[in-house]
Order: C-alpha cells, then structure tokens, then sequence
C-alpha cells in the first residue's frame, strides 16, 4: 500500500469552504479512483489555512498514472483548486511500521 500525503495551503479566510469542498471531494471524486483505499483530512491548529491529506492507494501508478492522468483528476481540482494559495506539495510514503493500536 502507498501512502500519498498532500500539504495543502489555501486562501485566508476560505476555511470552511474549503472544509465542505475537500470533504466533498474526496468522497464524491476519489473515491472512485481505480486503487483507492481510504483516507484522512487533517486540518493544522497553528496556521488554519494548511492541511494535510493522506490518501491511501494500492500502487503508486494508481494515483500518478490512473488518476492523476485520468478524467476524475480534472473534477477533483474542480472541486478544491480555487481555494488553493499555491500548489499542493505531494510525496509517497510506503508503511515501515506501526503501533500495535492502529
């Protein structure tokens, strides 16, 4: 399983739009990604306009190849593109270990 975690940074003052949007987004676009396997949205204390997705999906090339060169991709930025102050900063990460409670 690969990790993709996004920093995102978006417009001051668009917080709970962006809130709805990206909660929206996910849900409605990604999930119907080919590899898709879950996700989390954090949301920062200290600097309210960053977040922090982490999508997880079966390979890399389901989100860099099937997604990202996709037509779903299009509809995602759709969604949550406005809100964003400069462009998301995306790395994947693969498991090394874990606790015992996750």
């Amino acid at each position: 399983m690969i990790l993709e975690l996004a920093d995102l940074r978006i417009q001051p003052g668009k917080q709970k739009e962006f809130d709805e949007a990206i909660a929206r987004g996910v849900r409605t676009v990604i999930s119907r990604a080919e590899g898709f396997r879950g996700f989390k949205v954090n949301k920062c204390v200290e600097t309210p306009e960053r977040y922090v997705l982490q999508i997880f999906w079966d390979t890399l090339e389901d989100h860099t190849v099937r997604f990202r060169g996709g037509p779903l991709f299009a509809e995602w930025r759709a969604i949550v593109g406005p809100y964003f102050a400069q462009p998301p900063h995306v790395e994947h990460f693969t498991l090394l270990t874990k606790s015992d409670e996750q």
